[in-house]
């Protein structure tokens, strides 16, 4: 300090620090921000089920390799890539079926299934284990509250998942 005034350059680095002690962090707070995150991610981690417009795509019958959003069967299906197993719910198999009446309650369950998920949008719901040993994603389809697992088994499609499959030819 010379004659009561600071230094020459002194007073320009004492300046300087509390733009970079607030300044720095905030920019890379900010930077944070506009990385993208996949918006399956995002949506789970950011948006409670509850508070989520939902999904409201078209879906139908998977058919050939490429699966994109679509339905394999009454209780497996694919929403923008991510296969999808109804954690809630089992229903009879429509590719090796032990029976006539499997395949054909199979068919049913899947094509109902289709229905539910073009009837208005509905979220996709975590409880329990992220993923199955296939992993396929497991998740409860839930529209204004109620599983559309539900709906199935109230309707003869499909029995609550209890663990292990049925046998439908029994």
């Amino acid at each position: 300090m010379r004659n009561g005034k600071p230094a020459r350059g002194k007073r320009s680095r004492q300046g300087w620090f509390p733009f970079v002690l607030v300044g720095l962090p905030l920019a890379a707070f900010c930077a944070v921000l506009t990385i993208p995150l996949e918006d399956s991610i995002a949506t789970e981690i950011l948006v409670p089920a509850s508070l989520s417009p939902g999904i409201d795509a078209q879906f139908a019958r998977c058919s050939g390799r490429v699966r994109y959003t679509c339905v394999v069967d009454g209780d497996t299906l694919w929403v923008e890539g991510t296969k999808i197993r109804l954690a809630d719910i089992n229903t009879p198999e429509i590719s090796k079926p032990g029976c006539a009446f499997e395949s054909e309650l199979g068919e049913r369950a899947t094509a109902r299934l289709v229905t539910l998920l073009n009837s208005g949008p509905f979220v996709l719901e975590r409880d329990g284990p992220d993923e199955d040993r296939y992993g396929r994603k497991l998740r409860i389809a839930v529209r204004n509250g109620k599983s559309l697992g539900d709906t199935l088994v109230a309707e003869g499609l499909a029995e609550e998942w209890t663990g292990r499959r049925r046998n439908w030819c029994a």
